[in-house]
């Protein structure tokens, strides 16, 4: 029988239990570590304890916990490593601000933040991530190091070939199919990057300093996006460099996209390198704890985790909640690593936060396409016409007339989200606060043996 701890949370004492987890797909003696179902009394009941996951065993229990200054430097290797994931979304995010400078529609652009679905769509990879790799260089390493060897070449290429497709160098409109396929594949890499990312946090850190993974992970991407998005347009922009940088205006600014797409691809370059050959896995927790079957078992078991009614109502609450709430960031990506098992800790993790990316991601996409719908126009200058349609915009100029806004389909969105927060929180706002209360059993996928 495995010992009995007791566990301390918010100043309210949870009961010792019994703690043994099979989620281990092999037959055989259960890997150490794994959770196992023998004792169903104790399922959802008194016996579930906050430490959700792994076994501990006597030798565990003999080690003092690490501190966070005894991991200080693997803190510091992830905050880093989502600092460079959060290099590409901030320059995928200021290029939409580029092509409005460009005049480009509301449609294409709503066309265009298709480049951020990669985040919303990664889990159908993450499987493929957690089965393939070579044991001798590392479970994450291995998807972690040629992905960002891309990225950088990738980063490097581009910075000859962006100009011309923002058609900076003669003069024409934006390619704006071309930049949307072009930073899918930039953004579909860097996901890539942050499944491996994910995967390592939840095995680099000990299990008493995990929860710094969600911080590491918030304060990392919020840096690196804005390094790529506001720093970035900021030293772009000749007035802002005339005004604030500079003694004597040029008609430039002091770096171009070009410019900082060649940076960051030396930068990316460089860091895997040190990270290839410099930083190695706990090989004690990959083989023990990480271990599974291969890739048809990886899939099988994320739709086990799916089918789980506390995942299930978790994800369909926060596939909607960021609809009006942004502010959940930090505490849902907490929440995400407390309940995520390190035996397939990349999948399920990325399932959640997944779902959560996919939540901000559509709302996005669709309000952007309804702001011309909902925008109405009257023709000034000509009578009996509108400019409901791009034709009938044209027939009111060649009259004429010029398209007025009468009500901006923006303001009409924002009034309607704010209905839809008041809603959503009524309707499931309990359903949420009831989950934090769920044992860990109800996130525990149940193997069959």
């Amino acid at each position: 029988m495995s010992p009995t701890i007791s566990h301390k949370d918010n100043s309210r004492q949870r009961r010792p239990g019994t703690f043994n987890h099979s989620l281990d797909m092999k037959s055989g003696p259960l890997p150490p570590g794994s959770w196992d179902d023998d004792h169903p009394e104790l399922v959802g009941g008194e016996g579930d304890k906050e430490a959700l996951l792994g076994d501990i065993g006597a030798s565990d229990l003999s080690k003092p916990p690490r501190s966070c200054r005894a991991e200080l430097s693997s803190i510091l290797l992830l905050l880093f490593l989502y600092v460079l994931q959060g290099i590409p979304l901030g320059l995928a995010g200021s290029i939409p601000l580029i092509l409005q400078s460009k005049n480009v529609s509301y449609t294409d652009q709503a066309f265009f933040s298709f480049v951020f679905w990669p985040f919303s769509l990664k889990l159908l990879w993450a499987p493929l991530v957690d089965a393939v790799y070579f044991r001798n260089f590392g479970r994450r390493k291995s998807w972690l190091v040629p992905t960002q060897y891309i990225l950088g070449f990738f980063m490097i290429y581009l910075s000859t070939q962006v100009d011309h497709l923002l058609g900076s160098t003669d003069g024409r409109s934006p390619d704006v199919v071309a930049l949307t396929v072009t930073f899918f594949l930039f953004e579909f890499l860097a996901a890539t990057q942050d499944i491996a990312v994910d995967g390592w946090a939840l095995t680099m850190l000990s299990r008493e300093n995990v929860g710094y993974a969600s911080t590491c992970n918030s304060v990392g991407q919020t840096a690196g996006y804005f390094l790529g998005n506001v720093l970035f347009l900021a030293l772009e922009s000749a007035d802002f460099c005339n005004k604030y940088l500079r003694l004597q205006p040029r008609p430039r600014g002091i770096v171009t996209l070009s410019d900082f797409l060649f940076f960051w691809g030396t930068v990316f370059l460089i860091t895997t390198t040190l990270v290839a050959l410099l930083k190695k896995e706990n090989k004690e927790v990959l083989v023990g704890k990480e271990e599974t079957q291969g890739i048809t078992d990886t899939y099988k078991l994320l739709f086990s985790i799916i089918k789980m009614p506390a995942v299930l109502t978790f994800c369909l609450l926060i596939l909607t909640a960021k609809v009006t709430l942004y502010s959940m960031y930090v505490s849902i990506m907490a929440f995400n690593a407390k309940v995520s098992d390190p035996l397939i800790g990349g999948t399920y993790m990325t399932l959640l936060n997944t779902v959560s990316n996919l939540g901000g991601n559509w709302p996005s996409t669709v309000a952007l396409w309804l702001v011309d719908p909902l925008t109405v126009k009257e023709c000034v200058g000509a009578s009996n016409q509108n400019c409901r349609t791009p034709d009938a915009v044209e027939l009111c100029k060649k009259l004429g007339g010029s398209c007025v806004t009468a009500l901006d389909g923006y303001y009409v969105e924002s009034v309607i989200c704010v209905f839809i927060g008041f809603g959503w929180w009524f309707l499931l706002g309990p359903k949420l606060k009831k989950l934090q209360d769920e044992g860990p059993s109800s996130w525990k996928c149940k193997r069959s043996k």
